[in-house]
């Protein structure tokens, strides 16, 4: 397998997780988001999400997203100052935004796999979407069915199903 360079230059880290290693287009958008912890089932996401993950992530994702403080709070159901207080209390999230955050990232990944970038599929997520009942696929972001539902189209996407 061919190793990646992130767009900094730098051969990106290894992974630090002991879990399988997986292409990640999110890693390569800038150093900090290597750390990001990685799942490769539903069991694993299941004990990521239940220790919970630094409070920083989640300003991490707002950076990686481009959404807006409006955006990122609609979404995450919690206000940029909570998640700022709990970085500087160094405190962890609770599992169901954990969760909500390892898959968003993740979604990210996929998001930016299929289109190229995170600004173009940041473009995507506001426009409807044909295999989402003509949906804006960031109105689905605020449940994790809708998120599922968002990389379910992504894979249809990518594979060329789009009927």
């Amino acid at each position: 397998m061919e190793k990646r360079k992130s767009t900094t230059g730098k051969t990106p880290k290894p992974n630090q997780y002991n879990i399988e290693p997986m292409v990640s287009y999110v890693n390569d958008f800038q150093e900090p988001y290597i750390t990001i912890p990685r799942y490769n089932d539903d069991i694993g996401l299941l004990d990521r999400s239940k220790k919970g993950l630094e409070a920083k992530s989640a300003l991490d994702f707002l950076a990686l997203s481009g959404f807006t403080q409006d955006e990122f709070q609609e979404t995450f159901k919690t206000t940029v100052k909570t998640i700022q207080n709990h970085v500087s209390r160094q405190l962890k999230l609770d599992a169901s935004l954990s969760e909500k955050l390892l898959k968003s990232f993740a979604l990210f990944d996929s998001g930016i796999e299929v289109f190229g970038s995170a600004q173009a599929f940041q473009q995507w997520l506001h426009a409807p979407a044909y295999g989402l009942g003509n949906r804006v696929p960031f109105n689905l972001m605020d449940t994790i069915t809708g998120i599922q539902f968002i990389d379910e189209e992504l894979t249809r996407i990518k594979y060329g199903d789009l009927a």
